[in-house]
C-alpha cells in the first residue's frame, strides 16, 4: 500500500505537462485568413515613429487634464470594469484552489445524548488531495488566469476609452460653445441690417417689402441661437454624467479650441495587434478558451484523491468496538465515469466551440482596430485639407458681404444678396468650426485606435499579475 501511494505521489508531483496555448502567428491567421497586414499604413498622413503613450498632455490643457482624472475615478462604466477585474482575480483564486489538499475538522459533543440521539462524540480531522495527474484542474486554473487578464486588459481599455471620450466631448462642448457665438454675431448683424432697412424706407429708398424680409431673416438667426444653446447644454451635461457628476450644465467649457498637436506617430500595423488592450485581451480569452477544452477533456478521465483521517470518539451510551484513541487511516480514492450519456462529451463540443467563437470574436477585434486606424488616418488628412480651403472661403465670403452691404447701401443692390451672402458667410464659418473641432476628434480617435494610453509611461501603473493560492 505505501508503494502505491508513493508512486501516486511521484506520478503526480511529475505531473502530465498542459499544452501551451495557440500561439499569436497562428491564432492571426485562423481569425482573418484574408487579412494580409502591410508594412505601412495605407492612409495618408502617418507619421513615423514608435506610438507613445501621455497623449492627452499634447492639447496643453490643464483643465481638460482634470476632467479626464475625475471621469476615470468616478465614471460609472469604469466602477462595473473594476468590480468584474475583482469578480476574476476571486475566480482565478478558486479555479486554483483543489491543486492544494483540502484539510476539514469535524467535532461532536453534548452530553449522553450528542444533540441527535447517538451518543457519539468526538472529534476528527480529514485530509483529502486529488492528485491531478491529467491536467484538469491545472487547466481550469490556467483557464481563471487567462480570464483574469483579459478582464484586466478589458479595463485599461475602457478606461482609454472613458478618456478619449471625455476629451471628444470637451471639444464637442467647446465648440457647441462657439456655434452658438456664431450665431449670435450673425443675429447682431441681421439686427443692423434690420435698422438699415428701416432707415430706407424712412427716406423713402426702400419699402416695407425689404423691412419684413430683414426682420424674417433675424428671427431665424435668433431661433439659431436658441437650439445652440441647447445644443451646447446637452454636451456639458453629457460631459458630467460622464464625469459622474449631477448634470447641472454647470462646467463652462473654453472660449477657444484647443491647437491641434503635432503629428503622432502611429508606428507599424504590424505592432497594432500586440498593442491595443483590447485586441491583447481577446487573444487571452482565446487561451482561457482553449484551456476549458483542456479541462473538459481531461474531465473524461479517473480522478484519483489521497485521503487521510484522524479520529478520536466516545460514547456514554454504548461500548465501541474499538477503544484505541485517536484512530489514523490513510487511503485513496478513484472515480472514473463509466456512463454519462454523452454528458462529457457534449461538454468538450461546448468548449470547443467556445473556443472557435473565441478566434472568431478575436478576427471581429483586430479587423476593427485596423479599420478605426486607417479611417482616423484618413479622416486626419481629408480634414487638413478642408480646413485650408474653408479658411480661404471664409475670407472670401467677408470680402463678398461688404461688397453686397456697401451695394445696398448705395441702392445698387437689394437686401436679398446681402441675405444670402450672410448665409453664406455663415455656413463657411460654421463648417470651418465644424472642421477644427473633428480634427481634435479624430485626433483622439487616432490615438484611441492606436492603442496610446492617455497617461505618461512613467504614470502608468503595470496590470496585477493573476492572483495564487
Amino acid at each position: 500500500m505505501r508503494r502505491a501511494l508513493s508512486a501516486l505521489i511521484l506520478a503526480v508531483a511529475a505531473g502530465c505537462a498542459l499544452n501551451p496555448p495557440p500561439e499569436s502567428a497562428g491564432v492571426r491567421k485562423d481569425a482573418m485568413p484574408n487579412v494580409s497586414i502591410p508594412e505601412q499604413w495605407s492612409a495618408r498622413g502617418a507619421a513615423s515613429g514608435a506610438v507613445a503613450d501621455g497623449w492627452l498632455s499634447g492639447f496643453h490643457d490643464a483643465q481638460l487634464e482634470a476632467l479626464v482624472r475625475e471621469a476615470i475615478a468616478n465614471n460609472a462604466d469604469l466602477r462595473v470594469a473594476a468590480a468584474r477585474v475583482e469578480q476574476a482575480a476571486a475566480y482565478a483564486k478558486l479555479a486554483g484552489a483543489t491543486l492544494y489538499p483540502q484539510v476539514n475538522i469535524l467535532a461532536r459533543g453534548g452530553g449522553k445524548l450528542s444533540g441527535d440521539g447517538s451518543g457519539l462524540q468526538g472529534v476528527g480531522l480529514f485530509a483529502s488531495w486529488e492528485l491531478d495527474l491529467w491536467g484538469r484542474v491545472r487547466s481550469e486554473r490556467e483557464a481563471g488566469r487567462f480570464q483574469y487578464e483579459s478582464t484586466v486588459l478589458d479595463a485599461a481599455y475602457a478606461q482609454q476609452s472613458i478618456a478619449a471620450l471625455a476629451a471628444k466631448s470637451w471639444f464637442l462642448a467647446t465648440e457647441a460653445r462657439l456655434q452658438k457665438a456664431l450665431a449670435e454675431d450673425m443675429a447682431r448683424s441681421s439686427e443692423r441690417l434690420v435698422a438699415l432697412a428701416l432707415d430706407r424706407e424712412r427716406i423713402g429708398r426702400g419699402d416695407g417689402y425689404d423691412v419684413a424680409l430683414a426682420r424674417a431673416g433675424l428671427q431665424t438667426y435668433r431661433d439659431a441661437v436658441e437650439q445652440l444653446e441647447l445644443a451646447r447644454q446637452q454636451a456639458l451635461r453629457s460631459l458630467e454624467a460622464l464625469a459622474g457628476r449631477y448634470p447641472a450644465a454647470a462646467i463652462e467649457a473654453p472660449a477657444q479650441l484647443a491647437a491641434k498637436p503635432a503629428p503622432v506617430p502611429a508606428g507599424m500595423p504590424s505592432e497594432l495587434l500586440e498593442r491595443r488592450p483590447d485586441v491583447v485581451a481577446a487573444e487571452r480569452r482565446i487561451a482561457a478558451a482553449f484551456y476549458r477544452v483542456e479541462e473538459s477533456k481531461a474531465a473524461r478521465l479517473p480522478r484519483i484523491s489521497l485521503t487521510a483521517s484522524a479520529t478520536s470518539i466516545s460514547s456514554d451510551l454504548f461500548v465501541l468496538t474499538s477503544h484505541a484513541n485517536p484512530v489514523i487511516g490513510i487511503g485513496a480514492t478513484l472515480l472514473a465515469p463509466l456512463f454519462t450519456g454523452g454528458a462529457l462529451e457534449s461538454q468538450v463540443e461546448i468548449r470547443t466551440a467556445e473556443q472557435k467563437l473565441a478566434v472568431a470574436e478575436y478576427g471581429k477585434v483586430g479587423q476593427r482596430a485596423f479599420g478605426e486606424v486607417e479611417n482616423a488616418l484618413s479622416s486626419e488628412f481629408t480634414l487638413d485639407a478642408r480646413d485650408a480651403l474653408l479658411r480661404q472661403a471664409v475670407a472670401e465670403n467677408e470680402r463678398a458681404l461688404e461688397f453686397a452691404n456697401v451695394r445696398y447701401r448705395v441702392g445698387s443692390g437689394d437686401l436679398r444678396a446681402v441675405q444670402q451672402q450672410q448665409l453664406a458667410l455663415y455656413a463657411a464659418r460654421t463648417a470651418l468650426l465644424r472642421v477644427q473641432s473633428e480634427q481634435l476628434v479624430q485626433r483622439v480617435n487616432l490615438y484611441l485606435a492606436l492603442g496610446g494610453g492617455w497617461e505618461s509611461a512613467s504614470a502608468q501603473t503595470a496590470p496585477a499579475a493573476a492572483p495564487q493560492k
